[in-house]
This record gives C-alpha cells, sequence and structure tokens, in this order.
C-alpha cells in the first residue's frame, strides 16, 4: 500500500523555510535510508505559500484563483512524502520517525492512496 504524508507547519515561523545543516544532513540521511530499504518513493520541501496559488472552483460558479501567501492558514503545508507500507500501523511509525528529525513543532498528515483497483468498476 501507499501512503501520502503531509507536513504542516507554522509558516509565520521564520525556521521554518531555513533549515540548518544539521537538519539537511539529517534530512538526507533519513531519505537515503528508508529510499534503500525500499520504504520512501520520493519526498520533497515546497515553498512559502506567498509563491503559490489557490485554485477553487465553487459549485456553479468560475473558477477562481487566489495568489499566496493565505493569511487566513495559520498552518500550511511544508513538504510530502509518499512511501510504501503494508498497512496503516506501519506507515503511522514511519510517520513518528520522520516526525523525530524535526527540532520545532510539527504535524503529519499520513493517508492512504487510492489505488486503481479499490476503485469500483
Amino acid at each position: 500500500m501507499r501512503f501520502l504524508m503531509m507536513h504542516r507547519l507554522d509558516e509565520s515561523r521564520p525556521e521554518a523555510w531555513n533549515p540548518s545543516q544539521e537538519f539537511i544532513e539529517k534530512m538526507g540521511a533519513f531519505i537515503q535510508d528508508s529510499a534503500e530499504k525500499g520504504i520512501l518513493i520520493t519526498a520533497e520541501g515546497v515553498h512559502p505559500s506567498e509563491k503559490g496559488a489557490l485554485v477553487r472552483k465553487p459549485r456553479g460558479a468560475a473558477i477562481r484563483v487566489t495568489d499566496g501567501p493565505f493569511a487566513e492558514a495559520k498552518e500550511v503545508i511544508g513538504g510530502f512524502a509518499l512511501i510504501n507500507a503494508a498497512d496503516r500501523a506501519e506507515a503511522v511509525e514511519f510517520a513518528k520517525s520522520y516526525v523525530e528529525l524535526f527540532d520545532s513543532e510539527i504535524e503529519v498528515e499520513v493517508r492512504q492512496v487510492v489505488e486503481f483497483d479499490e476503485i469500483p468498476g
């Protein structure tokens, strides 16, 4: 099974977007080890919301695009990882290891990916 992990962080904290060299090295080693074990498919950080956009299609209305930053959101997605895990419990354990890498407050949402063969046909 595949699981998507999205980590959220407080965008207003300067350290959220300026990781230390120590953190970069720690994360790099974790990513390499996890990929070599066949757990990690991909992992990426994302830029702050000021460089993003929100595209909405309200029911019965025209598509709207809002440029970042998104003032209404205190916590924003700071990055994601796509992993292989036998089940939700294994994915959560991996997420715990991932969270341990961070010195600051962080939240990771773990969601199972819908596989094509799960879609009713």
